[in-house]
């Protein structure tokens, strides 16, 4: 199958690209770099299109002329508190949004399927009950939700033959993300404080790129929720677990959001995903988030020490 991934060179991109090399698709990644930046020692070089999504006409032709029978969107802008600032507000829509627009578009002229990756934060983030994957009652907390869940709308109305799956907490080798975060200033730091009142399920990389090489050769089209397994947790459970297999003695100081105080962005309390529709459509759903954990840090050299 020849697929075309955006967002090459970001934490899922790249994992998604080596998943479908090793399946033996041909792969091509895309990204604003003039070159696949990978993993020189674990990731296997791949074609390599250096593409502005955002540019309408630029994105149609390359699509045109590479004809992939699918694309995996994994491109966004993901930083949610810049997404906030005013002088932030363009790119974001013209990266999560007019991007998006212009990639369905083209899908819809090759006759390829898309796939697109999402957010739990098109959803209000209130409650406790998990969302389930086709819901409609939206309401996004904040400026990146907003766009993303339009990215949503547009891929629903441009293509039937279409994924939307929606992830959260998600870490990798390829990028910045929570453990990482959490394991340098555990490295600083005799404690660390952390938001205990915001609920959902990390998701690794590695694992999530299987599930989506699996989905993206079925006809199983649709809204789908993707997140290791596991159980719902807090950050500051996570963070706790992070410590505890790295065998850092940090402290990690328990606080409610009010009391770590505002960021530019709302967040979500609850970021529960419902993943059941995966198994109900013959999916095999991810490994457990603390068995994801253990590989990620065994991977970047840390001992077990649970």
């Amino acid at each position: 199958m020849k697929i075309l991934v955006t967002g090459a060179n970001g934490q899922l991109g790249c994992d998604v690209i080596t998943e479908l090399l090793q399946r033996g698709h041909a792969v091509t990644g895309s990204d604003l770099q003039a070159q696949f930046v990978r993993r020189a020692d674990e990731v296997p070089q791949c074609a390599y299109l250096p593409l502005d999504l955002t540019a309408r006409e630029e994105t149609l032709q390359a699509i045109l002329q590479l004809r992939p029978d699918a694309v995996i969107h994994c491109a966004a802008w993901t930083a949610v508190d810049a997404a906030e600032e005013e002088a932030s507000a363009t790119k974001v829509y013209a990266v999560n949004v007019q991007a998006t627009g212009n990639v369905a578009a083209a899908c819809n002229a090759v006759g390829a399927k898309m796939m697109y990756l999402s957010t739990d934060y098109v959803f209000n983030g209130q409650g406790t009950e998990p969302w389930q994957p086709d819901q409609r009652d939206f309401q996004p907390l904040n400026y990146y939700g907003k766009t993303k869940l339009e990215g949503e709308e547009i891929v629903r109305n441009t293509l039937a033959r279409h994924f939307i799956v929606r992830i959260a907490w998600v870490f990798g080798h390829n990028g910045k993300n929570f453990v990482d975060t959490m394991l340098s200033l555990g490295r600083k730091y005799d404690s660390v404080r952390v938001v205990n009142d915001q609920i959902g399920t990390p998701t690794y990389t590695r694992d999530l790129a299987r599930l989506l090489a699996d989905m993206i050769v079925s006809e199983a089209y649709g809204n789908y929720h993707a997140t290791n397994e596991g159980g719902y947790i807090s950050w500051y459970d996570f963070a706790c677990k992070i410590f505890a297999l790295a065998g850092y003695p940090t402290k990690v100081i328990s606080v409610t959001t009010a009391e770590y105080g505002l960021s530019k962005a709302k967040r979500p309390f609850n970021s529960r995903l419902d993943k059941r529709k995966l198994a109900e459509n013959g999916f095999t759903p991810l490994p457990t988030w603390e068995d994801a954990l253990r590989r990620y840090l065994q991977e970047m050299g840390y001992a077990d020490h649970s």
